[in-house]
């Protein structure tokens, strides 16, 4: 049973739909916590249910089974308390530039006027470094400039936890790491709890205090891994993490 008492709790949840060929479940029985300002990976193979279980916890899929619950209050729909920033690029408004897409969640979910939700995401902005880039439009933008737009936008809804679904698989080597990297300095900045999906071990050693794996699906948790390493990168210490994760995977 997960920890009642953490900002996140996923207790006994299944998630199960129907197919063609009859009822499919994507995770079983999956019980795990979150502690406020913790930055917690789910990790697991390509169809073990990491996106669906994220899902999940944004109201989008609701459990066969069990309970999400945030802040101690069950999860029954999508809310401000919990942002998404998903894979896929196209995720902004087109017709917005950069400071209209921040600034438009705020007048919605923060009820701002039009001068505090303008202040507000100009200060986001510059926290994901685009202060030269905010009349700027999505397609003007490079994908890792796109992805920072949502990030800013999501930080500024000031949601209580940050859902992360693979981010930046879609990056070239170079952006992605660059991403890592500024993703951490965000974190530092403002310490909002993340849960962050992907199928890298690399880069869940890099982001995770704790890392959750899953095994293949129906996902299941083989092991919560206490993470040494986290905010390392190619140290022994981050190595031996990935091994021994490596090895939990193949188990």
């Amino acid at each position: 049973m997960a920890d009642a008492s953490a900002l996140l709790s996923v207790s006994d949840v299944t998630i199960a739909y129907p197919t063609e060929g009859g009822v499919h479940t994507a995770v079983e029985d999956v019980s795990f916590s979150v502690g406020r300002g913790e930055k917690f990976v789910l990790l697991g193979p390509s169809g073990c249910g990491k996106s669906t279980l994220l899902l999940s916890i944004a109201g989008f899929v609701a459990p066969a089974r069990g309970m999400v619950a945030v802040g101690g209050r069950a999860v029954s729909r999508p809310g401000p308390d919990r942002v998404v920033v998903f894979q896929e690029f196209d995720q902004l408004l087109p017709w917005k530039t950069v400071l209209g897409n921040v600034a438009y969640p705020l007048r919605l979910a923060r009820k701002m006027s039009d001068a505090a939700a303008r202040r507000e995401a100009v200060r986001f902005v510059e926290m994901v470094g685009l202060a030269g880039f905010a009349d700027r439009y999505p397609h003007q933008l490079s994908g890792g400039m796109k992805q920072r737009v949502a990030i800013a936008r999501s930080l500024a809804i000031d949601p209580a936890v940050l859902l992360m679904d693979e981010p930046f698989a879609s990056l070239d080597a170079l952006t992605r790491r660059r991403m890592q990297e500024e993703l951490l300095g965000i974190w530092e900045a403002t310490r909002v709890t993340l849960l962050f999906v992907t199928h890298s071990i690399a880069e869940a050693v890099l982001l995770g205090d704790r890392i959750l794996i899953l095994s293949k699906g129906p996902g299941r948790v083989r092991q919560i891994v206490d993470n040494p390493a986290v905010g390392e990168r190619d140290t022994v210490r981050s190595l031996d993490a990935q091994r021994e994760i490596q090895e939990l995977l193949g188990a």
